[in-house]
Parts: C-alpha cells; structure tokens; sequence
C-alpha cells in the first residue's frame, strides 16, 4: 500500500502551500507598516492603510496565518508518522483547513475596515472568534483521535508538546474572548478594567507560550533528529522540558503589566516565574543544539540543518532575553519601548520562522513525491533571511535602550530633558534599518515561494523514502 492511501497527505498539503502564501502576504504587511513608521506619508490618507489599521491585520497573518499553517501541517504529518496511524477524521481535517483560511480571510477584511475588539493577539470579533473556537475543537478531535488510535505504545514527544499547545490554546482563546455582543461586528468584553488586563495578558504571553513555543518546540524534536538523521540527544531531557514549560509558561502573563494597577503581588508572581522559565526553556535548546553532537560538519552542507539549528539558537536567546526582561528594573527601562519589538521579533523571525522554514523545505519534497527544485536557493533563503532578522532585531534594540533612556532623563530642576518628539526623531535612523531588515526577510520568504512552486509544479515525480521515527530511534 502506498504511502498516500495509508496517510492523509492532501490536507498537509494545502495547509503546506498555505503556510508559504500566509508567509508572504503577513510579512509584505509587515514591511509595509515598518515602512509607514519611518515615512509616515506612505498611509497617503486613506484609512484602512494606515499603522493602526493594518498593524493586526500583520499579526493575524503571521502568527495565525504563516504559523498556525506550519502548525496544523507539521502536527498532521507527525502524528501520522509517529502513531503509525491515518488522521482520525479526513473530513474533520478538511474542515479544519478551509475554516482556518476563512478566518485568516476575515480578518484580512474585517481589520482593515476598523472592526475590532482592540485586544492584543485577539482582535477580531465574536463571530469570528466563535469559528475559531469551531476549528480549534475540530482540531483537537483529530490529532487527539488520532493519537488515541495509534498503533505503537509509545506517544513520541513531540506529540506531548502538539498536544499541550492545542489543549492550552483552546482553553485561553475561549476565556479571553468572552465577549457581550452588542452588534453582529461589536461586542464588549466580559471582564472590566484591571481583570480584563490581566485575562488579556494571560491569553496574550501565552499565546507566545504555546501557540509560538510548545508547537514549534514539536517542530523541533521531530525535524531536528530527521534532517541531521540523529537520535534526540536526551529523550528524558525533553520529557522533563515538556512538564516544566506546560506548568510554569502558564503563570508568566504578569510580567506585561509591571507597574501597572495589577497588584503588585501579582506582578511579582510573574517575574519569578518568567525568571525559573529560563530553566526548561534552555534545557529544551541545549538538547535540540545536542543531537547534532558528533555530526556538526553537516552544518557546512546541508542549509536546511542549518535553517533549524540557527532558530533554536534563537529560541535560546528569545527566552534568555524574555525572563531578563520582566524583571522590574530592567522592564521600567523596556517597558513600551522598542527592546520589546526587537525581543518579539528574535522569536518571531529567528526561532519561529526560521524552524517553520526549515521544516517545510523537509517536508514538502515528501509531500509531494518530487525533489527539492533547488537546494542552492534554500541557501540563499538561509543568508537573506539571517541577515534580515540581524538587522531588524539590533535596530529595535538599540532604539529601545534609547527611547528608554530619553523618556527617563530628567534635568537638575526634575524637567524632563527631551521632549517625546526628539526621542521619535532621534528613532528614525533605526526604523528605516528595520524595514530594510523586513525588506530582506521578505525576499528570502519570495525566494522560498519561488524554490516550493518550481518544487510542485516540477512533472518529475519520484519516490522519497521517509523512515518513521520510532521511539526507538528517539532515546
């Protein structure tokens, strides 16, 4: 029997393709409002164009769209490899791809036009929120289904890590949203001043939690050891990074709202647990970087290792940075700064792009039975989009330290010694750095589309052999 008929490879597929597509339409959005910002005539007057418009309209087509593609594609494929088993349900799957499309879609419409519920991660409106709650259950009946009838005894890990983020992912959307409609585009949230900040926030740094970490992290622990064609370094190691990040990323909302009017208590619950994060977090990186032992030479040869090694060097850095961070101290410097832009977007760009693109050059191949059109260009996708992320991230952080240190100034009289205007005239420099980072991490994602297109399209079909990764492999 053939692979196609024993797996369901046609709604991978298209969540594979959609992955590239979402990548390219978010991050054309991104550099165009990085753009906005340095040259604020770009928005020409109009509207629905404008920073504040069309800055979640960015956020929902990368985060939603770009990575909840590579996550529903990457967790299909996994767990069907793993569990030795078809997905539970082919028309539930197929439901969860267009559902997931038209709120990507609606969003692309409903932001753009003002409709918003203004909550971080979280803008759009009810109806759409109640399809996403739709497709999300959807979702967790097909991989858990299909987990549930595997035919080995083992759940490898990185179906513990898949299974955590939609569980967790299900349980923050529903809550954050709770919403009073008041029209079929309006509604109000359920909760009111403080404790509406502090669900938010709860929902908003764990959807970095686990939507953009305990997903990606399955990502890592299937593609790295499949790629460098190595055993996970420590597979206790990454049962105990499992536990430690489900029990404690949960608690580390707080650090978002330092002195604000959240207790102060609870501010100094979530700095100590972002603080003890740092543990799990680099124990998970140390054992990705770790299966490479004794085979780093692969490195100079094959540019796909080297997409996914360099995002778990991010990852590393990201969650060294966010526990830093949310310290009080050091966020009274940070705070609503652009450090905290620089520090989003090492994540963003460097670990969840970076280890989504390496994972779809893996996977697309073996997806659709023909050879990659061109490893060279996966290359040059490689130094394009390492040298945007370099460029974005510095620039952010040294206006970050510098807006930070300008807004505390204050003179001999307790005057304040620059006025807000300065510190934005003396940031210009620094965002149009940005957006030539973003012009370039761009171009590598128009590259990547150019390398998967000549890749499907090519009439050449060939066999490719995938050996599962069984437990055994795994130890």
């Amino acid at each position: 029997m053939s692979q196609v008929e024993t797996y369901n490879y046609k709604v991978i597929r298209q969540f594979a393709i959609m992955t590239v597509v979402w990548g390219v339409v978010g991050m054309l959005v991104g550099v165009y409002i990085a753009s906005e910002l340095a040259w604020p005539w770009l928005n020409f007057d109009i509207p629905y164009i404008t920073f504040s418009r069309l800055r979640p309209l960015h956020t929902n087509a990368v985060i939603f769209g770009f990575g909840g593609c590579a996550l529903f594609a990457t967790s299909y494929y996994v767990v069907q490899r793993t569990c030795h088993t078809r997905l539970f349900s082919d028309t539930l799957a197929a439901f969860t791809f267009w559902g997931w499309q038209l709120v990507i879609v609606s969003a692309a419409i409903t932001l753009p036009l003002g409709i918003t519920t203004t909550k971080e991660y979280a803008e759009l409106e009810w109806p759409i929120d109640i399809l996403i709650a739709l497709v999300w259950v959807a979702y967790a009946v097909v991989f858990l289904g299909t987990v549930a009838k595997r035919k080995t005894p083992h759940i490898y890990v990185a179906n513990w890590f898949y299974a955590g983020f939609i569980l967790t992912v299900a349980m923050l959307h529903i809550f954050n949203s709770l919403a009073v409609p008041v029209s079929f585009w309006k509604s109000y949230s359920a909760y009111a001043g403080v404790q509406d900040a502090m669900i938010q926030w709860w929902y908003g740094h764990n959807a970095v939690g686990f939507f953009l970490t305990a997903g990606f992290l399955g990502m890592m622990y299937y593609f790295v050891p499949k790629q460098a064609n190595r055993p996970v370094y420590s597979y206790r190691l990454s049962i105990v990074h499992f536990w430690a990040l489900i029990f404690l990323y949960i608690w580390a909302g707080p650090h978002h709202l330092h002195y604000t009017a959240l207790p102060d208590w609870t501010q100094s619950l979530g700095m100590a647990m972002s603080l003890i994060l740092l543990a799990p977090s680099w124990g998970g990186m140390i054992n990705g970087m770790m299966t490479l032992s004794g085979c780093w030479e692969k490195l100079r040869s094959d540019p796909i290792l080297r997409f996914l090694i360099v995002a778990i060097s991010f990852y590393g850095m990201s969650t060294f940075e966010g526990p830093m961070m949310a310290i009080k101290t050091v966020n009274s410097l940070s705070h609503y700064t652009d450090w905290t832009i620089g520090h989003v977007h090492s994540g963003a760009l460097g670990w969840v792009a970076m280890i989504s693109m390496g994972s779809l050059y893996y996977l697309i191949p073996r997806l659709f039975g023909r050879e990659l059109h061109s490893l060279k260009l996966v290359e040059v996708h490689f130094w394009i989009a390492t040298i945007g992320v370099v460029l974005y991230i510095s620039s952010m952080w040294v206006s970050g330290i510098m807006q930070g240190l300008m807004w505390s100034a204050v003179n001999s009289d307790g005057t304040l010694t620059y006025s807000f205007a300065e510190s934005v005239h003396a940031m210009h420099p620094y965002y149009v750095t940005r957006a030539i980072g973003g012009i370039f991490f761009l171009t590598g994602m128009l590259v990547m589309a150019y390398n998967v297109f000549r890749t499907v399209t090519n009439p050449k079909v060939i066999g490719i052999n995938d050996t599962i990764l069984t437990p055994a492999l795994a130890h």
